[in-house]
């Protein structure tokens, strides 16, 4: 199925970070660290997730919350990397 990345990732978050079936419940701009939607346990959990899924590497450097902040960053980050909707 064809979804935007941003509905990839709040899927994900839900279901794997938020442990609810009941969808992504915050906005594509909201902080995940300041609003404790994810620890830096998580932010790992959330790189390997993006490197599997989406087949790209991560560097150390881009581990940063410019691009893991938020769903909307994440998605961003992933555009700038050549990620198309999958």
């Amino acid at each position: 199925m064809n979804q935007p990345i941003e509905q990839k990732i709040k899927d994900y978050i839900a279901e794997n970070i938020l442990f609810t079936n009941d969808g992504y419940p915050y906005s594509e701009e909201t902080s995940f660290l300041e609003n404790g939607i994810v620890d830096s346990m998580n932010v790992m959990e959330i790189v390997a997730y993006v490197e599997e899924t989406f087949g790209v590497r991560v560097e150390d450097r881009e581990i940063i919350p410019a691009n893991f902040d938020s769903v909307r960053n994440l998605a961003n980050y992933l555009r700038m990397k050549g990620v198309v909707s999958q």
